[in-house]
């Protein structure tokens, strides 16, 4: 296991937690960070005790985006060397993706710009009332160019453009009308809520949930032929899967 200076990493049962742990720059990212995180997601993969992966952040909030003293420091950077820097949280948004396990964000306080981003490329987004989303890069001159590809794909194109163009940032109730989030939490009983969520998802069945993940994303931009055939393939592997044949057995047992 390796060691993490930025980010939390903890197995509880079939949970995977990690946490972003810079409190005191509102779990701002780095490449650090990014780099961290990318071992973490691995490192979930790679133990077959995983169910689920949590995804959360310590303090007050979940993730206020990119460390803007990285961005002032990247001012005198190269082209490439800032493509190299950009390329990295592509990678991970890659992988979390790409992931056999669903990754679950549980959003506290401010999830803005890059940390948005971040919740966003989860597979499940979980927030407490009082949290807030949105993507203010433009109020500085910039562009969330790397997590439009996320975003596009959770609201429609027309909110996606409001939220990039506006930099408005949101609340929970607006978010999980705009497609953005899952499932919104009161404040005071949010933890609990969590816990029962995640758990309830980690006691399904690991095969078939994996499976399901592969699916869904594999068909984003197919022809409507071409993903009738995938879920066809994906039909026939998952009745061959153990515990397809657990479930059947014991439906027809009752």
């Amino acid at each position: 296991m390796p060691d993490y200076n930025k980010i939390l990493y903890a197995v509880e049962g079939r949970i995977a937690r990690v946490t972003l742990n810079r409190p005191e720059k509102r779990n701002a990212l780095d490449d650090e960070v990014i780099r961290e995180l990318s071992e973490a997601f691995a490192a979930a993969g790679r133990d077959a005790s995983v169910r689920v992966i949590l995804l959360t952040g310590a303090g007050k909030d979940f993730c206020s985006g990119a460390d803007l003293a990285g961005l002032q420091r990247s001012r005198d950077y190269g082209v490439e060397q800032i493509l190299a820097g950009a390329r990295n949280l592509v990678r991970l948004f890659v992988q979390m993706r790409e992931h056999p396990r669903p990754i679950i964000a549980a959003v506290r306080g401010r999830a803005l710009a890059g940390g948005c981003g971040l919740a966003t490329a989860t597979d499940i987004i979980l927030a407490g009332e009082s949290a807030r989303f949105g993507y203010p890069e433009v109020n500085i001159g910039f562009i969330p160019a790397i997590v439009m590809g996320v975003l596009r794909r959770s609201v429609s194109e027309k909110r996606a453009f409001e939220l990039i163009t506006t930099g408005e940032v949101i609340t929970s109730r607006q978010a999980l009308d705009f497609g953005l989030i899952n499932r919104v939490f009161p404040d005071d009983i949010f933890d609990e809520s969590v816990t029962q969520y995640v758990e309830q998802m980690a006691s399904k069945s690991a095969s078939a949930v994996s499976l399901a993940k592969s699916l869904l994303y594999h068909i984003d931009g197919m022809s409507f032929e071409n993903a009738m055939e995938a879920g066809a393939q994906m039909n026939a592997l998952a009745r061959l899967t153990d515990d397809c044949k657990a479930g059947v057995e014991r439906f027809l047992k009752k």
